[in-house]
């Protein structure tokens, strides 16, 4: 067995992807980081043969909201002469607008990114890493899998299902037989470009509630070193996802941000008093219970 392991990570160009590739890297990891944006992923490329000489980084541009798209990304994993030891599956999008007033493409492409393509690398990476013996797999999910904290969004379900698909696979006899470990880390807000691509305003969120990506990644990394098949880094988060997976799901329109609630004609959020979404104060007016202006709230990567 080589001394040398390889991660394979996507989403790398920025926020968690980037954060992992940092840290696996100064762990003595070779990287194959993978992202639509092939700038950014040389960019990174540079950022770490800087820091550690030794790091090899294969870029490996993609874009994984097509199965075509992501045969690249398939066969890099499959290939047997240079194995990956870890398999970072990160990438992810949102949308700051209600899915009842997105297009349909819209949304189906949201569900090829955050749920059919991690599911799809991740059962080829086990394809591959059972049969060897060794192995780990982190599907990055979301504390908003844990129950309906987003309604009128697919974002919630799309990482509820990389949560039911990593469990399913990380309690199955044959994966803990193999030595293979999978789990799925369910970060709550953290600072990365997430919510700008989705034109989400980060002023709408405490500052106390927000965590660093590098904090999320050594959290993650340390409860997959534990066996863990489910990290929530931060003990509020885990608090959160403790509600969220036993609050009665009756509550959910009470509780639960709603995206369509206040949607304009052209299916632009709007806080009450006139705030756009893009001026939102500290998490919007102090209306009554779920009116206060959440509309275009989203947590993750």
């Amino acid at each position: 067995m080589s001394a040398v392991r390889t991660a394979l990570i996507t989403g790398a160009s920025s926020g968690i992807g980037r954060a992992a590739a940092r840290r696996l890297a100064a762990e003595g990891y070779n990287l194959v980081v993978v992202a639509r944006d092939e700038d950014g992923l040389r960019r990174l490329a540079a950022d770490v043969r800087g820091r550690h000489p030794a790091v090899e980084v294969e870029v490996l541009p993609a874009d994984l909201s097509t199965r075509a798209g992501r045969a690249p990304v398939v066969d890099r994993i499959r290939r047997a002469s240079v194995p990956i030891d870890l398999l970072f599956n990160n990438a992810g999008l949102g949308h700051g607008t209600p899915a009842t007033g997105n297009g349909v493409e819209a949304e189906l492409r949201l569900l090829e990114v955050n749920t059919m393509a991690k599911v799809e690398l991740m059962l080829n990476a086990l394809q591959v890493m059972i049969p060897r013996g060794r192995g780990d797999i982190v599907n990055v999910s979301s504390v908003a899998a844990m129950g309906p904290a987003w309604i009128d969004s697919m974002y919630g379900p799309s990482t509820a299902c990389v949560l039911a698909a990593s469990e399913a696979m990380a309690y199955a006899r044959r994966v803990r037989a193999s030595g293979v470990r999978v789990m799925a880390l369910c970060p709550g807000d953290t600072r990365t470009e997430f919510n700008a691509r989705a034109r989400i305003p980060d002023e709408i969120v405490p500052r106390w509630r927000w965590l660093s990506a590098e904090r999320v990644v050594r959290a993650g990394l340390e409860d997959l070193r534990r066996g863990k098949a489910v990290s929530v880094p931060s003990a509020r988060y885990r608090l959160l996802a403790f509600l969220l997976r036993h609050a009665p799901r009756r509550l959910a329109p009470l509780l639960a941000w709603d995206l369509g609630a206040y949607a304009d004609a052209g299916g632009r959020i709007r806080f009450p008093g006139g705030h756009p979404a893009g001026g939102g104060k500290g998490g919007g007016d102090r209306g009554r219970r779920g009116e206060r202006g959440r509309g275009a709230y989203r947590v993750r990567t």
